[in-house]
């Protein structure tokens, strides 16, 4: 299928009616189509995902983080996409939460270049960090991990980059739910688990400083 970035929005908006989902807008279709362009032809040169083929990209990341976006809740401002990769859920969320002021955190040269020429080519108000999520000094309303090295370690520092009333979005699977309880300590409320698009396993864990 996917050279043609033509048929994404049709695509997209037929694997998130069969998710349960409700569809873009024609401006949120077209970011997210020059998104998938942008992603194939780096991924061809540059390892930015495992999945290699449109398709496959959209059932799993895309739809996914889109997911994310939507579950997220009303009235965060900021929010941290820690260890970006390839922007997932980030990129997705700066283009369906154009209210929130997203910041993509990547340390790798080569997939922080990736995310600027996203972030240039979908005019996003959207900042990235080029470095390592932990050796940041601000705090965020909402901070999101997905498919991240050392996990535990991860989630430890996010919280601390936790504004006092924010959240914490973990995309994982079920089974990591104690470790992610556990690493994130006893400062959090957890929400009911969100079951993700496309897989029984994949969740969304968020937890919320408790008051």
């Amino acid at each position: 299928m996917m050279g043609d970035r033509f048929a994404t929005p049709s695509k997209l908006g037929v694997l998130l009616a069969e998710a349960g989902l409700a569809g873009l807008t024609d401006a949120e279709s077209g970011r997210l189509a020059d998104y998938l362009e942008l992603l194939l032809r780096w991924n061809a040169r540059t390892n930015l995902t495992a999945i290699r083929d449109g398709d496959g990209i959209l059932r799993r990341h895309f739809v996914e983080s889109i997911a994310c976006a939507r579950s997220l809740p009303g009235g965060i401002r900021s929010l941290l996409d820690f260890g970006s990769g390839a922007g997932f859920p980030g990129i997705p969320i700066s283009v369906c939460r154009p209210e929130l002021e997203v910041t993509l955190a990547e340390a790798q040269n080569k997939k922080a270049a990736f995310l600027n020429e996203v972030v240039r080519t979908l005019r996003l108000h959207t900042k990235v960090f080029s470095g390592r999520a932990e050796s940041m000094s601000s705090q965020f309303d909402c901070v999101t991990l997905r498919a991240v090295d050392r996990m535990t370690n991860a989630i430890e520092a996010a919280v601390g980059l936790l504004s006092p009333t924010g959240y914490l979005a973990v995309m994982t699977t079920e089974n990591n739910r104690h470790q992610v309880i556990t690493a994130a300590g006893p400062s959090l409320e957890w929400s009911p688990i969100m079951r993700l698009p496309g897989s029984e396993q994949r969740v969304l864990f968020l937890g919320g400083r408790s008051s």
